[in-house]
């Protein structure tokens, strides 16, 4: 049964399990790489926010060359996830297996060659340094817009921000006194206990993933990367087998 495990993570008919799912184990990659990338370039990848605000510090510092280089990632992200976007809303106009895995596979890819050529990447550190934060930038929108697509916005992946404030806010109501569930019906407060599961986990995926990511980048560099890519590739391939399958039988 692995193999029908694998194909329901990318499968067009989702569930809230199946999200679950494929969230968390998103997250995790999302962690490894964002910390496998920061030791690479001293960058964090995965989330805008920081990002931003370099270029409001920069533009007020006059520091008009980082302006364009955060304007240059932000764009990367953003072009990420419309290309998302674009596959996404493709297959499923033409109702093909493969709608959320044709993203993936391109993600797949794309780590695939950051961890096989990244080795000589240092050849040439201020062209390939920024190239890295290109990539992997494109990358994280691609991912994140995968998952924000699958889970109809429920799920994100990239960045924990959204995540732990949601704990914060179940937790908030999870401490909250009620006096009696009769006498203020109107006004009880109950936590979602369900959700409030969902998103430790992945929470909890993030931080692992960023634990082994750092780790194993640490020791063996940017082919740690390799494993995680093929992962990917073989969880996207399914789906895309079934509809190379389908074509022929037309």
């Amino acid at each position: 049964m692995p193999i029908q495990f694998l194909q329901l993570l990318t499968s067009t008919d989702r569930s809230n399990k199946t999200n679950l799912q494929l969230g968390a184990y998103m997250a995790f990659v999302a962690g490894a790489v964002n910390a496998g990338g920061f030791l690479a370039i001293a960058q964090y990848t995965s989330h805008m926010s920081g990002i931003i605000s370099a270029i409001g510090d920069d533009l007020a510092l006059n520091d008009l060359v980082s302006v364009l280089g955060g304007i240059s990632l932000l764009l990367s992200f953003l072009m990420g996830a419309a290309t998302t976007a674009i596959l996404v809303n493709w297959g499923h106009r033409r109702k093909i297996h493969s709608e959320f895995a044709l993203p993936l596979f391109v993600e797949a890819l794309l780590l695939l060659i950051f961890g096989i050529v990244g080795a000589n990447l240092n050849l040439y550190v201020p062209l390939t340094v920024p190239a890295i934060a290109l990539l992997l930038c494109f990358v994280m929108g691609l991912q994140n817009a995968i998952v924000t697509k699958a889970s109809r916005a429920e799920i994100r992946t990239t960045h924990m921000t959204g995540v732990i404030t949601d704990i914060g806010i179940e937790i908030g109501k999870l401490l909250y006194w009620n006096k009696t569930k009769e006498a203020n019906v109107q006004f009880y407060v109950e936590a979602n206990r369900e959700k409030l599961k969902a998103h430790l986990f992945i929470f909890a995926m993030f931080l692992v993933g960023g634990i082994i990511g750092a780790v194993s980048f640490k020791k063996v560099g940017y082919i740690s990367v390799v494993p995680l890519s093929l992962s990917l590739i073989l969880i996207a391939s399914l789906q895309i087998y079934r509809d190379i399958q389908a074509l022929f039988k037309t």
